[in-house]
């Protein structure tokens, strides 16, 4: 025990051991209203940094975390510990999964999710190709990957256009919001028409990949792509007959903000560390169909397309 919180620690234990310790935590710290269920697949090297995301993210979302840990070991066992209490938003329950349990996670968590309420599940990094029809994938409404957190980030983002489906989404699709946010104002403050649109950005940064897609599907133009050392994406900019509405951050957490007719300014254009991008992904339930049209005009996907 911690204050109000309340912390229980499991070993060698199964799914209804669990759920009768969850069962006792709200007994002795109460219970409050929880919107869904996120389910965070993760291992123990990135354990850590996923823990704190969802911690952070429950602040806003009161919800029941799962924490999949797969861990190394060939015998089927399941460890877990409940969190429970005033500094806890909801419950968190991590789970150390090795051997069979590990390749069958979905069985561990299904009885643990909240009836009668969404599910969603993020994986930080080595997610499945189709999360939609990945076992533990197939439980939930939205499911969230990051492809800036694979060693090829660009190619996994265009394996898993592939597969895309109603309620899948991907963080460096997130990471484009501000980006996106600031150029569809400046579109609105001169509708003019645009003929062409250039992105400079390393050559394997994903989130560029999707504005590459974005742009093609909103727009109908040409996109024009300049690789450089990054970091990320450094610059947009849309050509107009009367000037460019243009994005450029040289570095740090200013850009600066171009649209024709108006001076030009300096606006907060900041990285987004992984807490932030998860709290706000888990801010909607329903379907990013945008997000799936952008998938659709992958620059990688077009090529497949225009082969003879």
């Amino acid at each position: 025990l911690k204050g109000a919180d309340m912390i229980i620690s499991l070993t060698g234990t199964t799914t209804s051991g669990i759920a009768d310790a969850i069962r006792r935590a709200h007994a002795h710290t109460g219970t409050s209203a929880m919107a869904f269920t996120l389910v965070a697949v993760t291992d123990a090297e990135h354990r850590d940094a996923v823990f704190d995301a969802c911690l952070q993210a429950g602040g806003e979302h009161p919800s029941r975390i799962l924490v999949v840990v797969r861990e190394d070991g060939s015998e089927p066992v399941l460890d877990a510990t409940v969190r429970s209490g005033e500094g806890v938003p909801g419950d968190i329950v991590t789970l150390h999964l090795s051997g069979a349990l590990a390749e069958h996670a979905e069985q561990v968590v299904l009885p643990l999710l909240l009836p009668d309420s969404p599910v969603v599940v993020w994986w930080p990094h080595d997610a499945p190709t189709n999360p939609a029809e990945d076992p533990v994938g197939a439980l939930a409404i939205r499911r969230i990957t990051d492809a800036s957190g694979e060693d090829d980030p660009v190619s996994a983002l265009h394996a898993r256009a592939e597969h895309t489906q109603p309620g899948d989404t991907d963080l460096s699709w997130t990471r484009l919001t501000p980006w996106r946010a600031l150029l569809a104002a400046g579109v609105d403050q001169h509708p003019a028409r645009i003929t062409h649109a250039t992105i400079e950005a390393a050559a394997d940064n994903a989130p560029a990949e999707l504005m590459d897609g974005w742009l093609r599907a909103r727009l109908g133009v040409e996109v024009e792509r300049i690789a450089n050392d990054g970091p990320g994406s450094t610059a947009v900019r849309l050509s107009t007959t009367s000037g460019d509405i243009a994005l450029q951050r040289p570095g740090s957490g200013v850009a600066c903000y171009e649209v024709p007719g108006q001076p030009t300014r300096e606006v907060a254009l900041k990285r987004r560390d992984i807490n932030e991008l998860i709290t706000e992904e888990l801010r909607r339930m329903d379907a990013d169909e945008i997000f799936e049209e952008a998938t659709r005009t992958l620059p990688g996907r077009r090529a497949l397309k225009e082969k003879p």
